[in-house]
């Protein structure tokens, strides 16, 4: 077999010194820098020092080592052009057959705590990009690894005679992802480090595999979650699963909306979510009370939903849990009595979410994926305006109850599907009317849910009422105070039924749509 080359430069030694082994066992001759080259050399491994081959020193701290035409047109040569060979040759160049690279520890850096922003520019990396582009371009004659997972691979087929054409395109497929993500993260960090506002011309994210899923939505459609490279405090993807399955595409999405709406809320609060929907939210002294009032107002949809509490569930709260059939529960802790109730329930998810009430950072972005293009806005993170929360435009104001039951309601319906209805009283909800093609459907609907006790409560309302019919509703089931954004060109209509039949109405001046 004739001589072959390998350049070995890697940040993550996992494995390093095995495959060189492996590859001066089949007479490749190595090709190394700094550390590598450095380990290499006291596992007993022959190593040519990449200065040696360029005729230049490693220089600025180990910035400049392998930027130098004897090491990228021994990677870019084409072997079958005889002018490239031809030129080789003149100039004194040995072909590099194989490249193994990995980059210097950008992500790793910036995830430390109080990391300076002087740490992270020295720690991007420039040759190595460099390099593994160059070897994935010339594909068809280098093979280049960046992944110390596909060691083995390469090996193999080394052992069996060469590496095929079809391993050597899927490895330099992997070298741009890796350089892509790469990129994307330098990009986002210098971006945030910048002070930079509003949304840029280009944008470039970058995400890592969290799950692969069994499934999406449906049966028939695959599915995989990923989560941001910098964790958000108090996000799904920062929470520790203590029992139960693996959370399905469905599990997730619903219980972000759960928590969503959770963090609404200061006193002792359990939320209930079925298809992305509240059916059940409920505040009390205590998370076993918070958690009767979600259960009670609505004991029916609750069965298969999900549960996210902002206090420690307790074994009292655990024991009533249990009762009924519960796809997922999310609290911060859990005691252990708690903790051995649940896990009777074999099929039950049981996740803690330390910092589960941590607030939302002001930049983050939500994004919606459309066939062809994506759309970006600021989270709605604001519940009222800042600078006037409400106006108060019926002749009757609301009582001081009213007004409580109102922002408990408005909370709850910030977070229900356009258009959507919530009717609530005494930190409870009762009925609540999601995702309907018309306002009237959505109020009825959350009327004949809420039963008997809509005596006497109040109904908040995402967006403006276009007519006075839903307030001719809300009279006649004996609600007793409305809150809406106002806003319609007949806003005078709905106000004059109200006081026509002494409800109170507060306009917002703010709308919630959630489609």
């Amino acid at each position: 077999m004739s001589k072959k080359r390998a350049l070995i430069s890697v940040s993550d030694k996992s494995g390093v010194v095995e495959l060189a082994k492996e590859l001066a066992g089949l007479s490749f001759e190595i090709l190394s820098t700094g550390g590598t080259a450095k380990a290499l050399h006291e596992a007993g491994i022959p190593v040519i020092n990449i200065s040696e081959v360029t005729g230049f020193p490693e220089c600025l701290d180990g910035r400049v080592k392998t930027l130098h035409p004897k090491v990228h047109a021994g990677i870019l040569a084409i072997r079958d052009n005889p002018e490239h060979m031809r030129q080789l040759e003149e100039l004194g160049v040995d072909c590099i057959d194989l490249v193994v690279i990995n980059l210097y520890p950008f992500r790793q850096t910036i995830l430390k705590e109080g990391v300076k922003l002087e740490d992270a520019i020295e720690n991007i990396d420039i040759g190595g990009p460099t390099m593994l582009r160059a070897a994935a371009k010339n594909y068809q004659d280098v093979a280049v690894v960046v992944d110390p997972a596909d060691y083995e691979v390469v090996i193999k087929e080394l052992r069996e005679g060469e590496i095929s054409k079809s391993t050597k395109f899927n490895l330099a497929s992997k070298v741009f992802e890796q350089t892509a993500h790469y990129d994307a993260l330098i990009a986002l960090y210098l971006r945030e480090q910048s002070g930079k506002e509003g949304f840029p011309e280009l944008l470039t994210t970058t995400y890592e595999k969290q799950q692969d899923m069994r499934y999406g939505e449906n049966p028939h459609q695959q599915a995989v979650f990923y989560k941001e490279i910098r964790p958000i405090v108090g996000s799904l993807p920062t929470a520790i699963q203590l029992h139960g399955k693996e959370l399905s595409y469905n599990n997730i999405n619903d219980t972000n909306g759960a928590l969503d709406l959770l963090r609404e809320f200061d006193k002792p609060t359990i939320v209930a979510v079925k298809h992305a929907n509240p059916c059940g939210v409920g505040t009390g002294t205590s998370i076993f009370e918070a958690y009767k009032k979600a259960y009670e107002a609505d004991p029916v949809s609750i069965f298969g939903g999900i549960i996210v509490a902002n206090r420690q569930i307790d074994s009292e709260t655990a024991q009533e849990i249990n009762k009924i059939f519960i796809e997922i529960v999310v609290a911060p802790d859990y005691t252990e009595e708690a903790l051995e109730v649940l896990k009777k329930k074999k099929n039950i998810r049981v996740l803690k979410l330390k910092d589960i009430e941590a607030t939302v950072p002001a930049d983050t972005w939500d994004m919606k994926k459309v066939l062809g293009g994506l759309l970006v806005q600021e989270m709605d993170t604001k519940l009222f305006k800042d600078d006037e929360p409400w106006q108060v435009v019926t002749d009757r104001q609301p009582s001081k109850k009213e007004l409580e039951d109102l922002k408990f309601a408005w909370k709850i319906v910030k977070h229900t599907k356009s258009n959507g209805i919530a009717i609530a009283k005494d930190n409870q909800s009762l009925g609540i009317g999601p995702g309907q093609v018309n306002r009237i459907w959505a109020v009825e609907h959350a009327i004949e849910r809420s039963g008997k006790k809509v005596q006497g409560a109040v109904l908040s309302s995402d967006a403006f009422f276009p007519f006075d019919d839903c307030v001719e509703a809300a009279a006649k089931a004996g609600i007793t105070a409305i809150i809406q954004p106002g806003g319609s060109i007949k806003d005078q209509q709905s106000i004059d039924a109200c006081n026509r039949h002494g409800i109170a109405m507060v306009f917002t001046g703010m709308r919630h749509f959630k489609h």
